[in-house]
């Protein structure tokens, strides 16, 4: 039975904290060594079997000519404004010298020479796309070979040239390219920071003392250390996305301090009772342990469960994230029994500050403190909604479909350096392109072509694709002697983020290239990265209905057997949709319509990150489970001891709405940290987790959860008996809980009325 090896697991560690301590301690010296020693780079490979532009990516990486590896780009422009490179001696030689310098640099494969290009004639350098048609701005291109082979001093050496020259020549220099985004430091740690000092704030107001305050963010550092230290050794062994740690540390924080606080408040009502410590941990563990190995097993299948997107980077980041929050679990019913222990009955009341902050009249008026709300207050308004349910659910509901309404409106895509802000030089190089070249120079096309052969299709390649509106210009053939394969780059007219970019694409695969070689056996597949992420859009999209049918159906199965209910269940898929969805409409309005954008310093509208919206769902319904198996776990021993459903409703929710409301400050709190960060993509990830669990701890948790309940009344516990006697009784279901606590005191179960 789980909850019985919860209450023996978790009063050992109490019993025994600095053994447990001391093996966490190993763990994590073990983890690191391991990732420093074994550790790999992270990698972006946005491809997946079966796609165009994944045949692409193959004929290319055949032909070995170099459009595999990584690549930078320089962008120059004089600094006198007025002057251009045509017939401008000074310029021209600091451009040459710019070019020569980037060409020494360590692993360069090779550059354009914009300037070269300028001494054959002016025409020559503009068809080349290397010098823009009024001579301002010039790209030196660089070239490097696959990621495997390169390091984060690759990008210092450039960066470091670049800065050197700036002081040296009179051109104004910005770089960019996959370079930057591969090896660019990531901004997390920060938000990392401000996350724990705001979660730290709200522990220490929640329950009024330092040592109680400190020991979830102890755990969640400690799980955190392990968790993206495995990661790291995972990322030596394949391609972890560069998004995974991130996401990881997001995630890994927020359900990390939000686990511990459930046991925590728990062994805290079992100290007031007048419990030994130990005792006291032990069964902390049974009760509010149980919900929170479910709730962490249920993000952890929802997020594996990506996989039938058969994406391979979101099903390994999808894993990177899953060890995480594993380890989180494995911590909350392991590591803080052994701190609650080591804390001994001194975690039993809040010291000095914790007691004149609640005595406050003001904090508690204004409602700063989470407890300074008292459990009759929680009761009262519980009291109040349920006295008017179809009141409160049918405006509840309003607002929440209300809020989901922008969803219809979703574009995915990838948002590129034209998001990020003008302090980083990625962005004003992005925007210097634009300005000399046209947008679609920030997501050039590659199609790869094996002739077969066909002397001829090569050429009616090139006239066709030129020929289409969509693009606007088209570098000089590539083509493999050993292999005869051709890669031809191709600009479009729109930018990368654009709709009509993807039309364009679709229109080349679909009519272009299939005309222009006609029925002989020579290929063509277009690929590069926006053909790319826009195949992995809308991959992802196709499989999004399959995944979330398999995740609600999963999840409905589970709260049946914890909760021994069809109507608990099917109300809660039901309320978390509503929530997820209102999620997805609130990043719809931010991100793409631009409300309120510039709060969280997005300085440009962009798409919806293609992956983000499953990963979301993943993670949201975990973590909605969370709330869900707590609430309801107490609304059902109330049901069990009283046998009546408006008590149950009454006492349960009230009784875990402070836990509840601080458990959701912390994660939205956490979460928020991140929406600032420089990444779009950390920004989509950290508002959307956070404006969800908001969501769902305010809106559905105190209101619709008990209005609901009580339109439902006893038939929410309603199960037909032939469904009763099928389903198993025991690790997963609500009896032994019950058991569990009646063993650590000696007594028997409480009985259980039939429901």
């Amino acid at each position: 039975m789980l909850s019985k090896a919860l209450l023996r697991l978790g009063a050992s560690a109490a019993r025994h904290p600095w053994r447990v301590i001391a093996a966490w301690l190993v763990a994590a010296t073990l983890a690191v060594l391991a990732a420093i020693a074994f550790g790999g780079r992270n990698a972006d490979s946005m491809t997946a079997p079966g796609l165009d532009s994944q045949r692409a990516a193959e004929l290319i990486e055949r032909a070995g000519t170099g459009q595999e590896g990584m690549t930078a780009q320089v962008v120059v422009t004089p600094r006198d404004g007025a002057a251009t490179f045509f017939g401008n001696d000074s310029a021209r030689t600091a451009l040459t010298r710019l070019q020569s310098e980037v060409q020494r640099l360590p692993h360069v494969l090779g550059t354009s020479d914009p300037a070269g290009a300028l001494d054959a004639g002016g025409d020559t350098a503009v068809r080349g796309g290397l010098v823009s048609a009024d001579g301002r701005i010039a790209v030196v291109r660089v070239q490097y070979p696959d990621q495997s082979r390169l390091s984060a001093d690759d990008l210092h050496a450039l960066v470091d040239l670049g800065d050197r020259l700036r002081a040296e020549l009179p051109l104004r220099i910005e770089m960019g390219g996959s370079l930057f985004y591969a090896f660019s430091d990531p901004d997390g740690g920060v938000s990392e920071l401000i996350g724990l000092l705001a979660a730290a704030a709200i522990l220490f107001l929640a329950f009024g003392s330092l040592v109680a305050a400190a020991l979830p963010i102890g755990m969640a550092v400690f799980g955190l250390t392990v968790g993206v230290a495995t990661m790291t050794v995972l990322a030596g062994v394949t391609d972890v996305p560069s998004f995974a740690p991130v996401l990881g540390s997001m995630v890994g924080l927020g359900v990390g301090i939000d686990y511990a606080l459930f046991v925590l408040a728990r062994h805290r009502e079992y100290l007031a009772r007048g419990l030994d410590p130990h005792e006291a941990a032990g069964r902390a563990v049974a009760t509010a342990g149980r919900p929170v190995v479910f709730a962490g097993g249920t993000v952890v299948v929802s997020i594996l469960g990506m996989a039938v997107a058969n994406v391979p980077f979101m099903t390994v980041g999808g894993i990177a994230v899953s060890i995480v929050v594993l380890i989180m679990v494995l911590a909350s019913v392991t590591l803080l029994p052994a701190f609650l222990g080591a804390a001994g009955p001194r975690l039993a009341r809040a010291g000095r500050i914790g007691r004149a902050l609640r005595a406050g009249r003001l904090l508690r008026r204004r409602g700063a403190v989470p407890d300074a709300v008292p459990a009759a207050g929680w009761r009262r308004w519980i009291g109040h909604v349920s006295r008017h349910p179809v009141l409160y659910a049918v405006g509840a509901a309003v607002l929440l479909l209300t809020a989901t309404l922008p969803v219809l409106g979703l574009r995915v895509g990838l948002p590129d350096d034209g998001s990020l802000p003008h302090s980083r030089t990625e962005r004003r190089a992005y925007d210097l392109v634009a300005e000399g070249f046209g947008p679609g120079i920030n997501g050039p096309l590659v199609i790869a072509a094996d002739p077969a052969g066909d002397p001829g299709v090569l050429d009616r390649l090139v006239g066709a694709v030129a020929a289409d509106p969509g693009i606007a210009s088209v570098a000089p053939t590539h083509v493999d002697r050993a292999t005869g394969i051709a890669t031809l780059v191709v600009f479009p007219a729109t930018g990368p983020q654009d709709k009509a970019t993807a039309a364009t694409i679709a229109r080349l695969r679909a009519d272009v290239l299939p005309t222009a070689i006609g029925h002989g056996p020579a290929r063509a597949h277009v690929g590069g990265a926006a053909a790319s992420l826009s195949d992995v859009g809308r991959r992802t999209s196709q499989r999004l209905p399959v995944f979330v049918a398999t995740v609600l159906a999963m999840s409905f199965l589970l709260l049946m057997l914890v909760f021994r209910s069809i109507l608990v269940p099917l109300k809660a898929v039901l309320l978390n949709l509503l929530s997820i969805g209102a999620a997805y409409g609130i990043m719809v309005a931010v991100f793409q319509w631009g409300w309120g954008g510039a709060l969280i310093g997005l300085e440009a509208t962009v798409p919806i990150v293609s992956f983000i919206p499953m990963f979301l769902f993943a993670i949201l319904f975990g973590l909605s489970m969370d709330y869900e198996v707590f609430l309801l776990s107490r609304v059902r021993e109330e049901y069990l001891r009283t046998g009546d459903n408006g008590t149950a409703i009454v006492e349960g929710v009230s009784g875990t709405a402070r836990i509840i409301t601080s458990a959701a400050l912390i994660m939205v709190a956490v979460f928020l940290s991140f929406a600032v960060a420089d990444d779009p993509s950390a920004k989509m990830f950290g508002l959307g987790l956070a404006t969800a669990i908001f969501i769902d701890a305010t809106v559905v948790r105190m209101v619709l959860v008990p209005a609901t309940m009580t339109l439902l009344g006893r038939t929410n516990w309603w199960l037909p008996k032939w469904l009763d006697r099928m389903l198993p009784r025991g690790p997963v279901g609500t009896d032994d809980a019950d058991d569990a606590e009646a063993e650590s005191t000696g007594g028997a179960p409480r009985p259980r009325p039939v429901g």
